[in-house]
């Protein structure tokens, strides 16, 4: 898809501040996209969309209240919503001993509830314009790793955006679950030569919008070569 025919289509995007978020940001802005970035960090969310030309719309995506008002606010700046990239989620330390009960009540509520409260914000305004849904899985959602509460609640948006596609199935509304391997981001800490970089899951992300309105990418996984998990 030529930047001509994205002209004025309107790209929404959580956890838009850092990492995936912010890469995806710069590859929709370049492909002509007009994008909105919402996220909780509103010095970063701003600093980003004046560098490319977005709207900056702070959100706690699990409160309800603030992702109808990201979507009230992209609909009366732009007019529409093309695109919705459900991609706010974070990870906690590992094992059922590993981590605070007030942790994992934060990334549960972060990486499913919040999904499935963007899904339900963009919803309207996608069936709308016959647009894309994505969102930000993991490797961790296809298999399991030891003690890793994340993983169980990735398990759960692959099964989210499953569930979304069948329920929009007819509306031309096309879904897509990304499904990364260790990325280089401040997600980790660990830091090792090989790694993907968030610009890698930004192509893999405009590889799927950029698709014919007849195809629709339902998951794409992407690992490093080096990964051997």
């Amino acid at each position: 898809m030529t930047a001509a025919e994205t002209n004025g289509k309107v790209f929404l995007i959580t956890g838009a501040s850092s990492g995936i978020g912010a890469a995806t940001a710069r590859a929709a802005a370049a492909a002509g996209y007009r994008v909105v970035l919402a996220a909780r960090s509103s010095d970063k969310l701003e600093a980003l969309a004046a560098e490319i030309g977005g709207l900056a719309a702070k959100c706690d995506v699990t409160e309800w209240t603030d992702q109808e008002a990201v979507v009230s606010r992209a609909l009366a700046e732009y007019g529409r919503i093309d695109v919705a990239f459900a991609n706010a989620g974070f990870t906690v330390e590992r094992g059922f001993k590993g981590e605070t009960p007030e942790r994992w009540r934060s990334m549960i509520l972060t990486n499913i509830y919040g999904v499935a409260l963007t899904i339900r914000a963009c919803y309207d305004a996608l069936v709308e314009t016959k647009g894309h849904l994505l969102l930000t899985s993991s490797l961790v959602g296809r298999l399991v790793t030891p003690g890793s509460l994340y993983s169980v609640t990735k398990f759960g948006v692959t099964a989210m955006g499953e569930s979304a596609r069948q329920e929009l199935n007819g509306t031309g509304v096309r879904v897509t679950v990304i499904e990364p391997g260790i990325v280089s981001t401040p997600f980790y800490h660990q830091q090792w030569e090989g790694m993907l970089e968030a610009d890698d899951i930004a192509r893999a992300v405009m590889y799927a919008v950029s698709q014919p309105a007849h195809v629709d990418v339902n998951e794409i996984l992407v690992r490093p070569t080096a990964q051997d998990v």
